[in-house]
């Protein structure tokens, strides 16, 4: 139950949304829990996907969920926090990317998390760059200029409509739940 899956029907919606960007995409899942998102953005075509989470629990059930489904390969698996590994992935030469989606569903009482993952997302709070580096856009979604954040939250908590370079283009809600979609 701590892993609290994304419903079946909010994930229908989602991917009713990103039908058009979903085959061949490198989809990012953070916080990604039992991979249920993930694992569908695999189903519908996605060329990779990057699971990240670090409660042993949801990684049991993650890797559990992938064998049972005979998922062997288009996969990583990144046991730790979100913030370590997007430090690692901004830091990391050469960079990891382009993700043309990028998922996140922070534990609901972990409010704090969105704000601080969107921020790094949208471009703020990135490692300090030398002076001479050329401006390649943001180490997680570079050349990706098309690229989508989507994070699912409580229907009644508000994000906002800006983090950083990410700008929200829309909201679905559905029951209890909203999906904050940013560009």
């Amino acid at each position: 139950m701590a892993t609290r899956p994304t419903s079946d029907r909010l994930r229908e919606t989602l991917f009713n949304v990103l039908a058009p960007k979903i085959s061949g995409a490198r989809f990012l899942d953070l916080y990604a829990g039992s991979g249920a998102v993930g694992i569908e953005a695999l189903s519908r075509g996605a060329a990779h996907v990057i699971f990240v989470e670090r409660a042993p629990a949801a990684l049991k059930a993650l890797r559990l969920n992938l064998e049972r489904l005979g998922i062997t390969a288009g996969f990583e698996i990144y046991a730790g926090s979100v913030a370590g590994f997007l430090r690692s992935a901004s830091s990391a030469s050469p960079k990891r990317g382009p993700h043309e989606v990028v998922f996140l569903d922070p534990p609901y009482d972990a409010a704090e998390e969105y704000g601080a993952t969107l921020r790094f997302l949208g471009g703020e709070n990135l490692p300090p760059r030398s002076p001479n580096a050329r401006d390649e856009g943001h180490p997680l979604l570079l050349s990706a200029p098309e690229a989508v954040v989507i994070a699912e939250h409580r229907r009644k908590d508000r994000l906002e409509d800006e983090y950083g370079a990410l700008r929200k283009t829309r909201l679905l809600e559905q029951g209890d739940a909203g999906l904050s979609f940013y560009a």
